[in-house]
């Protein structure tokens, strides 16, 4: 696969990233339906009654919820054959109810690294890691 299909891959997951640090319902549906496969595979343990990009669309509406000043910053991307690594910090003060948590008016600052396979330009897969006990425990939800 060429450098620039892996070029072309980082910058479609920017302008997805910059979709959804934009806080808009519908800047975020309107990147969900350009940017991810309509068959995308999403490998996560979410509790939000969906998978593939009905699931991650939910994920999403959940944590703008929570977190309506979420922003994701991308610290690194690596690129090779047809797939993208993203390590991010998430940042984001804690407005709504999440996972059963009254809101804290807490800020959090957490990490996460994603895997996605992307086929003709678009996102077909996603595999993750996101710290979500250190989110946790800066909510007070967790002991530190």
């Amino acid at each position: 696969m060429s450098a620039t299909v892996a070029e072309r891959n980082i910058a479609t997951l920017h302008r997805f990233h910059t979709a959804v640090n934009s806080g808009d319902p519908d800047t975020i549906a309107k990147a969900f339906d350009e940017h991810l496969a309509p068959d995308l595979v999403f490998h996560a343990p979410v509790a939000v009654g969906a998978t593939g990009a009905e699931g991650l669309k939910r994920v999403w509406e959940v944590l703008l919820t929570a977190f309506p000043d979420l922003r994701v910053a991308v610290e690194e991307t690596i690129a090779e054959g047809d797939k993208v690594v993203s390590r991010n910090t998430v940042t984001g003060t804690h407005r709504g109810d999440y996972q059963g948590l009254a809101p804290t008016g807490r800020t959090v600052s957490y990490g996460e690294i994603f895997i996605l396979r992307f086929v003709d330009g678009r996102i077909a897969e996603i595999r993750g890691v996101v710290d979500v006990l250190s989110q946790l425990r800066q909510l007070g939800a967790v002991p530190s």
